[in-house]
């Protein structure tokens, strides 16, 4: 199974790293220093290291398809369930994070005075991000990323209904709004609030993983071609470098599933414990989007109460900061992520039919 899912968990993993380093290159005093000291590098995280979220987007779109759907028709009797419990499984780790944001906001502020540090919350700010509606209603972020949050129950609600409304065409309706995306939708910044302006790579994640079911390797890789002449065109008609790398990530992501489906059983995998490595960390990518920000803002405290100056002491910093929000992450993955995944569910009486 490993060989299978490892693709994917690099991918988080490659795609976490790029969206941490985005943040380090965008907010505080730091971000300032390292444009003085790596003005190229400093340029190229903040214009493309933000088109990671992209990776996501189709991965969620992929896992999407493959958990509701992987028969191109919906297979919960009830598809309100499926969206609580994505719900509960985006929420309480976000919550968490975000109490922990605003302890280090807090903490960041007695030492610097600076706009990417959020102000104390409001309880209505608090409940608009718990209800997943802060995006929506136009209140102030409580912490870096976290419309994405929102955007991705939004797009499993859309996927979600596509999916029970269209019955024996879910598949179409599917592919059709993610073409509508593609070619209108995504076009339209005034929609980036929304998850229609998204569905174009949530899409082609699930039109991925639905041209690699295929039964016949031809008609796999017919699919993936149409998939890619979709996307093709749709550049063509308007460049979006973000586009351009969730139909790269799609594209991976089917011929990867077409090579483990048609690899014959001698064909090697990765190294279990590579596999092992890769998965942990893949894991734990969620915790590190909602953590990181945390850390960015008492590094850039520490930056300034300190004194430190010059490309050194940035170096040091760097991988501080990175390391510090690796081993976050792992903690909260295994000590908050993964018990509320335990603790808080809908009751079993509820999920039966």
């Amino acid at each position: 199974m490993h060989h299978r899912q490892t693709h994917i968990d690099a991918l988080k993993l490659i795609a976490a790293q790029l969206i941490v380093l985005h943040h380090f290159a965008a907010y505080g005093p730091l971000s300032d220093v390292l444009e003085d000291v790596a003005p190229r590098l400093s340029d190229w995280l903040f214009d493309y290291g933000r088109m990671a979220v992209q990776a996501f987007l189709v991965i969620a779109g992929f896992l999407a398809a493959k958990s509701l759907a992987p028969a191109g028709h919906l297979r919960a009797s009830h598809p309100w369930r499926a969206v609580a419990q994505r719900y509960l499984r985006l929420t309480p780790p976000f919550v968490a994070a975000l109490l922990l944001a605003m302890a280090c906001s807090a903490l960041a502020r007695q030492w610097i005075t600076y706009e990417f540090i959020p102000a104390a919350p409001t309880w209505g700010q608090f409940f608009a991000h718990g209800a997943l509606m802060h995006n929506l209603l136009g209140v102030d972020s409580l912490s870096a990323g976290v419309w994405y949050v929102a955007i991705d129950f939004q797009l499993f609600i859309l996927m979600t209904a596509l999916l029970w409304l269209g019955r024996g065409w879910a598949r179409a309706w599917v592919l059709g709004l993610m073409l509508a995306s593609l070619f209108f939708l995504n076009r339209n910044e005034n929609l980036d609030d929304w998850a229609l302006y998204f569905f174009a790579a949530y899409g082609m994640g699930a039109a991925a993983f639905w041209a690699g079911q295929a039964r016949r390797a031809g008609i796999q890789l017919a699919l993936l071609a149409l998939l890619a002449t979709a996307g093709a065109l749709a550049l063509s008609v308007d460049f979006r470098g973000r586009i351009a790398v969730a139909l790269g990530v799609a594209l991976l992501l089917g011929l990867a599933q077409w090579l483990a489906q048609h690899a014959p059983p001698s064909a090697p995998a990765a190294p279990s414990r590579l596999a092992r490595w890769v998965a942990l960390r893949g894991n734990s990518s969620y915790a590190l989007f909602l953590v990181h920000f945390s850390v960015l803002m008492l590094c850039n405290a520490l930056w300034v109460q300190l004194g430190l100056q010059g490309a050194g002491a940035l170096a040091w910093v760097v991988l501080g900061y990175w390391v510090t929000c690796l081993g976050v992450a792992l903690l909260f993955e295994r000590w908050v992520e993964r018990p509320l995944a335990g603790w808080i569910s809908i009751p079993k009486t509820l999920l039966k039919t």
